[in-house]
């Protein structure tokens, strides 16, 4: 008895497993991750998984796995028999990041400088021009993550880039407040550390990189500290994910 081909639908259905199932995951989780770190989902935002699964023509079931690959990544808190939500701070939990950050990644740093490539110091360069040239905060943001993350791609150690990958997810929606609040002379100082870290790179400092990094970091978390009303946005079950299901991809 011949049967049909497999759809989607059928991959996505309860009990389904395999390549398809997981190709139907990780698209949900993609389109829930760009929501998310775009700012249309804000940090405390309630994930109603039958809408997702309606706007993106899917069963429940690869919804709740690309909620569990999300809160992996520190993007979302899935509560057994309540929900998922996207993950928020205060301003304590956000500080402590950062200080976190301060020393962690310019260790990946460090473990990356030798191993870059001339055309990846290229490109840094590159980027570097790019985000000189751009006010708008949200083209700032892509072109910054570029940036830092590039810096980093030369680490070989695993459990290092798995948790800087973490924790710029889990910043994001702070680091676009920051990236607001900053005014010409903040951004032309943003530029200025980017040129002092990019040229450390260039000439394979590791002390002088990881010096400038530490300080880059450190100033986003202190004048993040100034501004308290940035942890006390009242987002929580707030439902806006239905407007970005359909916006967002």
């Amino acid at each position: 008895m011949s049967r049909k081909p497999a759809t989607e639908s059928d991959a996505s259905s309860p009990g389904a497993s395999g390549p398809s199932a997981a190709v139907a995951s990780q698209r949900v989780a993609d389109h829930l991750r760009a929501a998310i770190l775009s700012g249309e989902l804000r940090p405390g935002t309630r994930i109603m998984q039958e809408q997702v699964a309606a706007q993106l023509g899917a069963s429940r079931l690869p919804v709740r796995e690309a909620l569990r690959i999300l809160a992996a990544e520190g993007l979302t808190v899935v509560k057994s028999n309540s929900g998922a939500w996207v993950s928020r701070m205060d301003m304590a939990e956000c500080e402590g990041v950062y200080k976190i950050r301060e020393r962690l990644e310019p260790l990946a740093l460090s473990e990356s400088i030798p191993h870059l490539s001339a055309e990846q110091v290229a490109e840094l360069e590159t980027i570097a021009r790019q985000i000189e040239l751009t006010t708008d905060v949200d083209r700032f943001l892509a072109l910054d993550r570029r940036l830092h993350l590039l810096t980093y791609a030369g680490c070989r150690v695993v459990q290092i880039t798995a948790m800087v990958d973490r924790f710029w997810n889990t910043t994001q929606h702070y680091r676009r407040a920051f990236a607001r609040l900053a005014g010409d002379s903040g951004w032309e100082l943003i530029h200025a550390e980017h040129r002092l870290i990019i040229e450390a790179i260039k000439r394979a400092d590791t002390v002088d990189a990881e010096r400038f990094l530490t300080g880059h970091i450190r100033r986003t978390r202190l004048e993040l500290t100034q501004h308290p009303e940035l942890f006390t946005e009242d987002d929580h079950d707030t439902d806006h994910t239905a407007d970005a299901a359909g916006s967002a991809g």
